[in-house]
């Protein structure tokens, strides 16, 4: 499947981006970057529902330079496979805040202390909507 890239966003600092997609039915997984582009990637989010030994996880991760930093897993997942998804994020200097289905939510580090989000790539779920608030 391919998937959605969109570049200079210029998403600012408390901002949230809100990602509405619908899961396919036989989806293993699906991932949405943020960052300042593909080589510099703020917030690797990918949600497993069977895919490289995880099930039912949410893998996170950053990339500086084409370098993977150290990953952080979160075990609520609040995905099904057929529904639709959606994610709100949000992003400052020291964290991103990510809003998942059902009022969850949680913080991953900023690791590159970015404050603009200009790239934002989508793979696995077909987008139905992109929201800036």
């Amino acid at each position: 499947m391919a998937g959605l890239v969109i570049n200079n966003l210029n998403l600012k600092p408390g901002k949230c981006m809100g990602v509405k997609g619908l899961v396919p039915k036989d989806c293993k997984s699906f991932v949405i970057n943020i960052g300042k582009d593909s080589s510099n990637v703020v917030l690797h989010f990918n949600a497993r529902f069977d895919h490289e030994g995880d099930v039912n996880t949410i893998v996170c991760n950053s990339k500086e330079a084409e370098v993977w930093g150290t990953e952080q897993r979160e075990t609520t997942f609040p995905f099904n496979q057929g529904d639709i998804a959606e994610i709100c994020f949000s992003c400052d200097k020291s964290e991103v805040k990510v809003k998942l289905p059902g009022g969850h939510e949680f913080k991953f580090p900023n690791r590159q202390s970015l404050d603009i989000i200009n790239y934002l790539s989508v793979d696995g779920i077909q987008i139905k909507g992109l929201n800036f608030d």
